[in-house]
């Protein structure tokens, strides 16, 4: 019998939010046993550290500089397949419940369901905001920033986004329960705990007293680090005021109120289902906190907001941590082999079923994490601010386009406070890992690619190059064939091994 996937994600939950990956108090108890059961990924990266670009790369399997949403509020390509498509055309039962973010309308959507998913249990925020009245929409986004606002306005589970988004879930599996028709691909998508932190008073209750350790990433002076992290810190000052810990109840609270959430659609599967069922869980991105004297997220490469908690249980695979890097691009390909579907050569990522499976994880794997622009809309967060990161076991290389670019020793110094970009220890590894980002942004065809990432000012002698072959755009498996500018005729293909453009 075909097994079915629950895909769970939460908003603005990075690996330092879970307790498996931090050993902190965090009350994450349903996420952490899915790690005790599963293989947790120690090293999984983002996309991008950014909702709409990261949400590109988790359900279109392409970084959002070439799916189209490379910043908050744009959409995908007309020509941009997302996961439920693959799996509805391939007859599986396909819903999507929660937060969207992908249709490039607002932070809440339109309220229309794509064709690729079951509109009975689509809920995005505009279906959330549509069971509100005027007066809950207000109190919900604007009126509830404390426990007495919690408690005299009698905010219960069942008010909550979260709470609905479970219902609709738990409905979706009795359904299914019933029908046994088609196997299913049921995708819960949680808004918490990003803002506005929406619990039941007894959440916050819990963290009233809790200061988060930061360690020495708290006092951070951004010395030698690039200009427009300083212009951040200016611009949001770090809401660090003891020099050590963050103190934020309402944010710690959600994170505990929407594990509880997880844990009751996961809870309701009968032993037969869960054995029969893969649970993938993860998150879009995390959250500064205040470290880096940074707050929120933006065009950075931190693990704060870059490194995020990555699960899977599936029929079959034995409990384990991999430590090798591993990135929201690998998602789709993944989920796809799971299932059995072809996968596209056209997708950046790669099925890490192999890994799952027991085989060695390859030791030079390394993944790309992107940034371009914080929203469409104005320019909060400086604006345009291309960035691309390469990271591997050891280091972590970030190229800032137009600012200083760093190096960190990923063992050695995992808080990232010392930029090893210009020192002459690292020099050679630091240009192989130069090249290979280099290598890979022409691997996907990346738009932002130019002269431009390879002349830095720590690599003098690195010629760069003004034009490149032309390659033909990889097959996606339902796109006409692409036709040769020049003849007119189906392009032959171009390996790209043999005729990368070297910069």
């Amino acid at each position: 019998m075909q097994p079915n996937i629950i895909f769970i994600m939460t908003d603005t939950q990075a690996t330092n939010m879970v307790g498996c990956y931090t050993g902190l108090p965090l009350n994450t108890g349903h996420i952490d046993e899915l790690a005790a059961r599963g293989v947790q990924f120690t090293s999984a990266y983002t996309t991008a550290p950014l909702c709409t670009p990261a949400r590109a790369g988790l359900f279109t399997g392409l970084y959002s500089n070439q799916s189209g949403p490379w910043t908050n509020n744009l959409a995908p390509g007309k020509n941009m397949r997302t996961l439920g498509s693959y799996f509805k055309d391939h007859g599986w039962q396909t819903a999507y419940i929660g937060k969207w973010h992908l249709d490039g309308h607002d932070y809440f959507g339109t309220g229309i369901c794509p064709p690729e998913w079951d509109a009975e249990f689509w809920y995005d925020g505009a279906n959330y905001l549509h069971d509100l009245t005027p007066e809950q929409i207000s109190l919900w986004r604007n009126g509830l920033n404390s426990l007495q606002d919690l408690t005299d306005n009698h905010i219960d589970d069942a008010f909550t986004w979260a709470y609905r988004i479970s219902q609709r879930a738990i409905k979706f599996i009795d359904v299914q329960r019933l029908s046994r028709k088609k196997p299913f691909l049921l995708v819960l998508s949680y808004d918490e705990p990003h803002h506005p932190f929406t619990c039941p008073p007894r959440y916050l209750e819990r963290y009233a007293d809790f200061h988060y350790p930061l360690g020495d990433k708290a006092t951070d002076d951004l010395h030698r680090k690039p200009a427009h992290q300083r212009l951040w810190a200016e611009a949001m000052p770090s809401p660090v005021t003891d020099g050590a810990t963050y103190h934020h109840p309402l944010y710690f609270a959600c994170n505990d109120f929407v594990d509880d959430q997880i844990g009751r659609v996961i809870n309701h599967l009968t032993p037969q289902e869960r054995e029969n069922t893969w649970i993938i869980y993860t998150s879009d991105h995390g959250e500064m906190m205040g470290a880096h004297r940074l707050i929120s997220k933006g065009a950075a490469g931190y693990d704060d907001i870059c490194r995020i908690p990555f699960i899977i249980n599936g029929p079959g695979i034995a409990a384990r941590q991999i430590d090798t890097p591993v990135s929201h691009i690998d998602l789709l390909p993944t989920l796809l082999s799971i299932a059995g579907i072809p996968v596209p050569p056209a997708l950046h990522g790669e099925s890490l079923l192999p890994i799952l499976t027991k085989r060695p994880a390859a030791s030079s794997r390394a993944v790309m994490v992107e940034f371009n622009r914080y929203e469409i809309e104005h320019d909060s967060f400086g604006g345009f601010i291309p960035m691309r990161a390469w990271i591997s076991n050891a280091l972590k290389l970030v190229i800032n386009l137009f600012d200083e670019d760093e190096l960190y020793d990923r063992r050695r110094d995992p808080q990232e406070m010392e930029n090893l970009i210009n020192d002459p220890g690292y020099a050679a590894r630091r240009d192989a890992m130069h090249d290979a980002l280099l290598a890979n942004m022409a691997r996907i065809r990346d738009p932002f690619r130019s002269y431009r990432w390879a002349m830095r000012p720590w690599r003098p002698d690195r010629r760069a190059q003004w034009m490149g072959a032309f390659r033909p755009k990889p097959d996606d498996l339902v796109s006409p064939v692409v036709r040769d500018y020049d003849t007119g005729l189906p392009t032959q293909g171009v390996k790209i091994e043999e005729k990368r453009q070297k910069f």
